[in-house]
């Protein structure tokens, strides 16, 4: 007698465990995965990186700070198009996968890096150069608004079962890559290099390489393959409701524990990693190369930490990591950044970055993990995406200006203040989010039935019991 064919809830149920893979198929997918992020980031970073030189040519001033505070603000303001990116381009990673978005991230950030290797100065063209680079940033802006969240998702999606924390921490590796490639580019061109050519030219050099690199990417991301959790929330999910805001909304809860558990991590990152090299100059007294080279230096250990962090993670749970980050930077902001003042020496100020970095791991390792945890997979990039791009828009976009105007007003203590009380609201965050890492990513689609009484109890905290994806 012919078994009958089981009902379609069993064939459902049958593909929420993800088939066997090899260890090179893993390998492969987050490295493919990371090389797009560490370009995209590359060409984010080095704006702020190279800003100590190219400030002047579009922002004529004796004032140097002032100067800072301007292409500061232009840093801003590519944050604040953040959102709008990470709802146009989580919303087409949701509705036409992972890859649809990363292609068109890393196409958008390829112009925007061109643009501005092309910009005239304000010599040459007055205002139009400013413009250029505000027009610029915005592109970026929404590149990177979607890059962010896509590359958490694929990354998250494509690691093996009880290793995803370590696999997601190969996003901020090879964001850190491209953090540490712009400070090795500046390195470089500091040594071949004169102060006069580099704030002539020379400063354009990084952009130009960005914008070669990203049209690379693109073809590269144009092969990659999709993640077996998308490509199982197309068969049950209907097309209508991926990637929507009421999607999201219906998510509310996991959507306010990604800006609560963003708002301290995005202040505490980019001041320790993007504003150090400006601060070192500008208020310790080092010299521009002594500067990058402590930032270069901070940025290897933080790199080699990371995975640390990750693989920490999939062992004990992720809140006790988040936890380690946020109790160290309440506590240790204020004096590490005091501290490079009060002993201005080349050695103090690396052990002191470093010391800030070691705490910044608990966040940037598992952060991309956690948040892609919190939500289905119909609704995974744009739920992550829109509070994590708000979070890092208001808070971790502004802090190189914030930290500018204080110091501009005579108050710069108050900037290490302002830094321990965002990690401090994080904490609090930490200490009664519930645990994540046993959610299983491919039950939990966005379709109604027990899978979605699932990640409602995903989006609260509350493991998953079902086999992980």
């Amino acid at each position: 007698m012919t078994p009958s064919t089981p009902p379609q809830a069993h064939r459902t149920d049958d593909r929420s465990e993800e088939p066997p893979r090899s260890r090179s198929h893993y390998v492969k997918s987050v490295l493919v995965g990371s090389i797009g992020n560490m370009i995209e980031w590359f060409d984010w970073f080095v704006y702020s990186t190279f800003a100590i030189y190219f400030a002047g040519q579009f922002f004529p001033s004796d004032d140097r700070t002032a100067q800072l505070l301007n292409t500061a603000a232009i840093f801003a303001v590519g944050f604040l198009a953040r959102p709008l990116g990470g709802w146009l381009l989580g919303r087409l990673s949701d509705r036409n996968g992972r890859k649809a978005g990363l292609t068109v991230s890393v196409g958008m950030m390829s112009a925007s890096a061109l643009m501005i290797a092309l910009a005239p100065n304000y010599a040459t063209a007055g205002n139009l150069g400013a413009c250029l680079l505000v027009t610029a940033r915005i592109l970026q802006g929404l590149s990177v608004g979607g890059e962010y969240a896509a590359s958490a998702a694929y990354l998250t999606e494509v690691s093996k079962k009880g290793w995803r924390g370590l696999g997601a921490s190969f996003q901020y590796i090879s964001v850190t890559l491209g953090q540490l490639a712009g400070l090795l580019v500046l390195i470089v061109l500091q040594f071949c290099l004169s102060d006069e050519q580099l704030t002539s030219w020379g400063w354009r050099v990084p952009f130009a390489m960005g914008a070669v690199g990203a049209v690379a990417v693109f073809y590269l991301r144009r092969g990659m393959h999709e993640t077996t959790a998308y490509s199982v929330a197309e068969t049950v999910d209907t097309e209508d409701r991926r990637g929507t805001l009421a999607e999201v909304w219906r998510n509310r809860r996991a959507a306010v524990v990604v800006f609560t558990l963003t708002l301290g991590g995005t202040v505490a990152y980019y001041t320790y990693t993007t504003y150090l090299t400006s601060y070192f100059v500008n208020s310790v007294g080092l010299g521009k190369s002594q500067a990058s080279t402590i930032s270069f230096i901070g940025l290897v250990v933080f790199l080699v930490l990371l995975p640390i962090g990750g693989y920490v993670s999939d062992r004990i749970g992720r809140r006790p990591v988040l936890i380690f980050f946020g109790i160290g930077t309440t506590i240790g902001t204020y004096p590490i950044l005091q501290g490079m003042q009060n002993n201005p020496t080349w050695l103090t100020c690396l052990v002191l970055t470093v010391l800030g970095l070691v705490f910044v791991v608990g966040y940037s390792s598992v952060n991309a993990v956690v948040k892609a945890e919190l939500f289905p997979t119909g609704v995974r990039t744009v739920g992550v995406a829109i509070p994590y791009s708000i979070a890092t828009a208001v808070f971790g976009g502004t802090a190189p200006y914030i930290a500018l105007a204080f110091r501009d007003a005579g108050r710069e203590s108050w900037f290490f203040v302002y830094v321990s009380i965002c990690a401090a609201i994080s904490l609090i965050t930490y200490v009664f989010m519930r645990e994540t890492k046993d959610v299983n990513l491919i039950a939990t689609t966005a379709a109604p039935g027990p899978t979605d009484r699932a990640q409602h109890s995903a989006s609260k905290g509350t493991p998953v019991t079902t086999v992980q994806g």
